[in-house]
C-alpha cells in the first residue's frame, strides 16, 4: 500500500453536528430545549465557534441519535483513520475542485478504471496516460459537477472506456447519458479474466448516488466519508436512506475494506463501524 498525506477529515465536528441537525429536522434552540444546553452556545458549535465538552456532546448527540461516545471523540478530535491506498489504486485531485480522483488497475499494470472524471481534464488524461492504461470503464458515483464535470473530456480522449452510472443521476452527463451502462444495485462489471466491479446503489446523497467495490476496495463517492457521511441532497432520497445505505450495503463488507472517498483521507470500514458518529 502507499502511504496516504494526513490531510484533514472532510467534517470536522461543527459539519458534523449540522448535517445530524438537519437530518432530525431540529434547530439550535430546539436541540438546547431537549438538552438544557444554551442555544447560543449550541448554534456557536455549529458555525464552527468552539466545540461541546464531552458531557455536552453525549447530551447533543442522544438527541440526534448520534453515537454519543463517537461524536464525543470527534468533538475532541480524538480519532483519526489508520488507512493506507492499496497497491492498485492510483489517488488523483480533482483541481480545482476539493473532490478526491482514482485509477484503479488489474494485476497486468495495463487494464483501469476511472472514478470519478472532474476538474482540470488534463491531469486525469495525465493520470491514464503516464499508467500507461486502457481505459475499461469511467465510473461516476454522482451527479454533482465535482465529481463529473470532464465526462466529456475523457470520453472523447477515451471512446472505448464504457461509462457507468446509475440512472438516476445521469442526465448531469447530459448527452452522453445515453451511452452510460444501466447497471442496477449489485450489478457486476467484468474486469480482466478474473476480476470484477460491483456497483451498489446506495442513495441518500442524491438519489444516484453509487458505490463502486474492487476487491478489498470500496470507493464510496459523497456517501461514506473518514468518520462522517455525505449531505443531502436527493430529490427523493432521505437522511434515512442515506444511513440505510452504510448500515446495510457498506457495513455488510469486510471490516478491512479500504474506503476511498470522494474527499477527505481513506478509512476503513471497520473503522467506520467503530468510530463514525452517525452510526
Amino acid at each position: 500500500m502507499d502511504a496516504w498525506p494526513r490531510i484533514p477529515l472532510e467534517d470536522d465536528p461543527a459539519d458534523v453536528l449540522r448535517k445530524a441537525m438537519r437530518g432530525a429536522g431540529l434547530d439550535s434552540r430546539t436541540l438546547a430545549q431537549r438538552t438544557g444546553l444554551d442555544a447560543a452556545t449550541i448554534a456557536g458549535w455549529t458555525r464552527g465557534d468552539g466545540v461541546p465538552r464531552d458531557d455536552e456532546a453525549r447530551a447533543v448527540a442522544t438527541v440526534l441519535r448520534l453515537d454519543p461516545g463517537k461524536f464525543a471523540d470527534a468533538a475532541a478530535r480524538r480519532w483519526y483513520p489508520d488507512a493506507e491506498i492499496p497497491h492498485d489504486v492510483r489517488h488523483h485531485p480533482h483541481d480545482p475542485h476539493p473532490s478526491n480522483g482514482y485509477l484503479f488497475f488489474l494485476g497486468d499494470g495495463k487494464t483501469a478504471a476511472l472514478i470519478d472524471p472532474a476538474g482540470l481534464p488534463q491531469t486525469l488524461l495525465r493520470a491514464v496516460n503516464d499508467g500507461p492504461y486502457a481505459l475499461r470503464y469511467i465510473l461516476i458515483t454522482h451527479k454533482h459537477a465535482d465529481h463529473c464535470d470532464a465526462t466529456a473530456d475523457v470520453a472523447r480522449a477515451f471512446p472505448d472506456a464504457q461509462i457507468v452510472m446509475h440512472r438516476s443521476d445521469a442526465h448531469a452527463i447530459g448527452a452522453l447519458a445515453h451511452r452510460a451502462l444501466p447497471v442496477a444495485d449489485g450489478d457486476d462489471l467484468p474486469f480482466g479474466d478474473d476480476a470484477a466491479i460491483r456497483m451498489l446503489h446506495t442513495p441518500g446523497h442524491t438519489d444516484g448516488s453509487s458505490c463502486f467495490l474492487f476487491r478489498s476496495t470500496v470507493f464510496t463517492g459523497d456517501t461514506l466519508f473518514a468518520g462522517s457521511v455525505g449531505g443531502i441532497f436527493a430529490d427523493v432520497s432521505t437522511y434515512a436512506d442515506l444511513l440505510a445505505s452504510v448500515r446495510l450495503k457498506l457495513f455488510a463488507l469486510d471490516e478491512a475494506t479500504v474506503v476511498m472517498p470522494g474527499h477527505g483521507p481513506p478509512s476503513t470500514i471497520g473503522a467506520e463501524r467503530a468510530h463514525n458518529p452517525f452510526f
